[in-house]
């Protein structure tokens, strides 16, 4: 029935969407890069300032240097040439081609080579040449100044060649072409035709001074080869009469083979005997055992005696004998004389065998004491033949040694004769190891200063260094730059970030949003009011602390601001709590001798007495009132507690500006009673460790932070350096105008 079924069709997997190809770089990766660029670009205009300034100086100094010119003459070294006639077996070291090349190139750079072309040329004729200048210039004023006297040098032709050789060397560049047997020899110097004169004058005295050198070596090789074949003269004579000497003394005389042979021979001959001997008599030795050990005379077990043939035949003639007695017995009876005379002869047969036995054993014995005696002899034949194979041997191995001493000295002497002949030959014949391939010729432009190359490579290096100090600025700089990377530091919401304030407009920023509600200040405050009423949406009265770091980060402005915009919508109380240094009275235009909340707290006055009115807003402020002397005993105090009680039921928001976290402990004093707590922190002035640590305060004594307001953010650089949105900075706010930010009326800040 299955074929009844309906048959589900297979449908193939839906085609993969178009991926691009990733780099493989993580998100962090890429965040990092990124901050890397906003640092380079937020100081870009130090870094080209610097690039220039760098470069200007890198141009003046390049076209102030002297410019050096090189001038190169090409060598090339042929090994195979060093000489007509070999005679390496005397003088050479036996390097190979490639050290041998290796070799020359060093010699090329060496101190003789310099002076020797130094003194060909007198170059200290020269100025930059000349040691006297050196010795007579301001270094050495200095050095006789403070004490540092160099003996005075008498000045010849040898040492200011010494001197102006070792100049040189600084001067000279030695550089192998791969592959091949050339060398390019270099001299630069600030004058183009100098470099050409010295670099062919470096290369023709490397060949004159190798062809000097050979030819010394080679008169030196004749001299010692001259004295070594007087000695080997004589050494050979010595050895010959040596060798006659002993010939005549032992009385030896050689016949064109071993002194030893007829001795070697007899040696050999006996003891092939004595093998023999030794061997016959163990074969006899086991039968002569064997018979020694009868005592009764019967050796008829003994094989060696029952095996001879004449005891075999007696033995069979016994055998028969007694066969033809029992047959003679069995046929006529024993008293038969047949039988008589059988019986007869059968005791004879038995005699003749026992005799045989006895004689053969007889000779077994007299032949086994033969072999022994033989072996004896020939061991004591052998023993005094040794001794004269020793003494024939001693002989011919000191004959040899004297022999072969007078053929080594023979082919020594004979060698160096053939050396010395060949030296004699070749003394005059020296061709050069290397010849000039190239001729060095007047440059035509100076191989530096590279003044491009070097103005380029300055400014590329002061490129980077700047790039890198503004990357370590960077990372060295921990002030709060951006609400998105505040609230990954430290991990809680940012309400809002207020705008910049130019200085003007910012010593009335407190009444902003009453003065310009459709400013961009305005409406961050709006969204900071939006983000503080849903943090507690079911509570009908509310404390809020407003907090800071440090003094100077805005919580004033903020706080001021803040309750301007809460009081449009409900019932608002702005608390000055900073008794220390109150700011909200002078800001909002409060007379400076009016009732605070110290006088409340007190209970030197009511809180109607305490409360004043805002111009052009239903806020109600409690300014600090008259600074008292104990500002944390009031904050500690139950009726401080009771205030706050009173003012929950007065309003439905009370906003307190509280004094600076790290500057005083009142904020911490004020926070537990407080529904929420906002921190301000000021952009690119405070620093990540600081609002970390000043918020670590608050939670400890528990302290509910509803968030971070960021202050005085430049919206416009922060888009250009830090990739913000756009609408950080648009004139307008979802279409609707925003109004620039206007400086307050001289009348309402008199009022």
């Amino acid at each position: 029935m299955s074929q009844y079924l309906p048959t589900t069709p297979v449908q193939s997997p839906p085609p993969q969407a178009f991926e691009p190809i990733s780099v493989g770089i993580s998100e962090d990766s890429k965040q990092a890069l990124l901050e890397q660029w906003r640092a380079i670009t937020r100081h870009k205009l130090p870094i080209l300032a610097l690039t220039a300034m760098v470069m200007i100086v890198a141009t003046v100094i390049a076209f102030a240097l002297t410019p050096i010119y090189k001038a190169t003459a090409t060598l090339m070294i042929e090994p195979g040439k060093g000489k007509v006639v070999s005679i390496d077996d005397v003088y050479s070291s036996g390097v190979q081609a490639k050290e041998f090349y290796q070799s020359q190139v060093e010699i090329l750079k060496s101190r003789e080579v310099a002076v020797r072309t130094a003194a060909s040329l007198k170059l200290w004729e020269l100025k930059d040449y000349d040691p006297r200048i050196e010795a007579s210039g301001l270094g050495a004023l200095l050095k006789r100044a403070i004490g540092l006297r160099a003996e005075p040098v008498v000045w010849t032709p040898e040492t200011l060649a010494e001197a102006a050789g070792l100049k040189l060397m600084d001067d000279i560049s030695v550089e192998p072409v791969r592959l091949s047997q050339l060398v390019k020899v270099s001299v630069e110097t600030p004058n183009k035709v100098l470099s050409m004169k010295l670099a062919n004058a470096v290369a023709q005295n490397y060949i004159e001074a190798d062809r000097d050198a050979r030819y010394k070596v080679t008169q030196q090789a004749n001299v010692w080869l001259t004295s070594r074949m007087n000695e080997l003269r004589k050494n050979l004579t010595d050895s010959e009469n040596a060798l006659q000497t002993y010939r005549e003394q032992q009385g030896l005389v050689n016949l064109g083979g071993s002194t030893q042979t007829l001795v070697s021979q007899q040696a050999s001959d006996l003891n092939a005997r004595l093998v023999e001997a030794r061997t016959r008599r163990l074969q006899l030795e086991s039968s002569y055992q064997q018979v020694a050990r009868i005592t009764n005379g019967d050796y008829s077990k003994v094989p060696a005696v029952v095996s001879n043939p004449s005891v075999s035949f007696a033995m069979q003639k016994e055998i028969e004998a007694e066969q033809r007695l029992g047959a003679l017995a069995s046929n006529m009876g024993t008293e038969h004389s047949t039988y008589k005379e059988a019986q007869g002869n059968l005791r004879s047969v038995r005699e003749t065998t026992r005799l045989q036995r006895e004689a053969i054993a007889k000779s077994v014995l007299t032949d086994y004491e033969a072999a022994r005696n033989t072996e004896k002899q020939l061991e004591a034949a052998l023993a005094n033949l040794r001794g004269t194979v020793q003494a024939n041997n001693r002989q011919e191995f000191q004959l040899g040694v004297l022999e072969r001493e007078v053929a080594s000295n023979q082919q020594l002497y004979d060698m160096f004769m053939s050396r010395a002949k060949e030296t004699n030959l070749t003394a005059d014949l020296q061709s050069a190891v290397a010849r000039v391939v190239d001729s060095a010729s007047p440059p035509e432009t100076p191989v530096r200063p590279k003044k491009v190359q070097l103005v380029a490579i300055a400014g590329m290096l002061s490129l980077i260094l700047g790039s890198l100090v503004a990357m370590l600025m960077a990372k060295l700089d921990n002030t709060v730059k951006t609400g998105e990377e505040l609230e990954d530091r430290l991990q809680l919401p940012v309400l809002t970030t207020l705008p910049l304030l130019v200085k003007q407009a910012a010593t009335n920023a407190s009444r902003m949003f009453l003065e310009q509600p459709q400013s961009q200040h305005a409406e961050a405050i709006r969204t900071a009011r939006t983000g503080v009423l849903l943090s507690s949406i079911d509570r009908n009265s509310k404390v809020i602390l407003v907090t800071s770091s440090l003094p100077g980060e805005g919580k004033t402005t903020l706080a001021t601001n803040l309750a301007l915009a809460h009081a449009q919508t409900r019932r608002t109380i702005l608390v000055d709590a900073d008794m220390r240094k109150p700011q909200v009275g002078a800001r909002l235009g409060l007379p400076p001798n009016a009732k605070g909340l110290s006088n409340l707290i007190a209970g030197t006055a009511t809180l109607a007495e305490c409360l004043h009115a805002v111009e052009g807003s239903p806020l109600m402020v409690i300014p600090s009132g008259d600074i008292p002397p104990n500002t944390l005993e009031l904050l500690h105090s139950k009726r401080f507690e009771e205030t706050l009680a009173l003012l929950r039921e007065a309003a439905e928001i009370v906003m307190i500006d509280s004094p600076p976290v790290e500057v005083v402990s009142d904020s911490l004093v004020i926070a537990p009673h407080a529904e929420g707590t906002i921190y301000v922190v000021k952009a690119m002035e405070t620093a990540y460790p600081m609002a970390r640590k000043g918020i670590g305060h608050l939670q400890r004594v528990g302290a509910k932070i509803l968030g971070v307001v960021v202050n005085s953010l430049d919206f416009q650089q922060a888009t250009r350096y830090y990739g913000l949105a756009k609408g950080y900075d648009n004139d307008s706010y979802y279409g609707v105008p925003q109004q620039p930010v206007k400086q307050i009326s001289t009348q309402r800040k008199q009022a």
